[in-house]
C-alpha cells in the first residue's frame, strides 16, 4: 500500500506531498513486520496514524516548498534584462502580450514609445505574472 500511495503522488496526481508521507508511514510499518516485529493491526493502525501524522506536520513542508519553490520565485528568477518580443503592438502604459523563451506572457510597457508588434524588447522586471517591458532608443536590444 505504501508503495502505490508514493507511486500516485509521484506520477499521478500532486497533492502537495500529501500522499508521499502518508506511504512512507505505511510502508515503515510494514518494514516492521518484515523485521521481524509482529503487531497487532491495532497497533499497526496506530503506529501508521502516528507517523503520518508525526512526519505531515514537521517534515511535509520543507519537502514541499524545497521541491515546488513559490512562482514569485521562479519568475522572479533570471528574467530581468531579458529579450523578450512582443507579439502585438504595445502602447505606453497599456498591456498586451509578448514572448519570452518560448512562452507567452502578458506585457505592460514601461516606456515613453510604442512597442511595435514583434519588436525585441528589454525585460525591467517581472511585477508577478506580468512583464515590465521597454524598447530601446535603438528599436530593440
Amino acid at each position: 500500500m505504501g508503495a502505490l500511495l508514493l507511486a500516485a503522488e509521484m506520477t499521478i496526481v500532486d497533492l502537495e506531498f500529501y500522499l508521499v508521507f502518508l506511504g512512507a508511514s505505511a510502508f515503515l510499518v510494514g518494514m516492521l513486520g518484515l523485521a521481524g516485529l509482529p503487531l497487532p493491526y491495532w497497533l499497526q493502525w496506530i503506529v501508521f496514524a502516528f507517523l503520518s501524522i508525526a512526519s505531515l506536520v514537521f517534515f511535509r513542508r520543507r519537502f514541499y516548498s524545497h521541491l515546488h519553490p513559490p512562482a514569485d520565485a521562479v519568475i522572479a528568477e533570471g528574467v530581468d534584462g531579458a529579450e523578450a518580443t512582443a507579439t502585438v503592438e504595445i502602447a505606453p502604459g497599456s498591456s498586451g502580450a509578448a514572448t519570452l523563451r518560448g512562452a507567452t506572457w502578458t506585457a505592460r510597457n514601461v516606456g515613453s514609445v510604442p512597442i511595435p508588434a514583434g519588436a525585441s524588447c528589454r525585460v525591467e522586471r517581472a511585477n508577478g505574472l506580468v512583464l515590465e517591458l521597454r524598447l530601446d532608443q535603438n528599436g530593440g536590444v
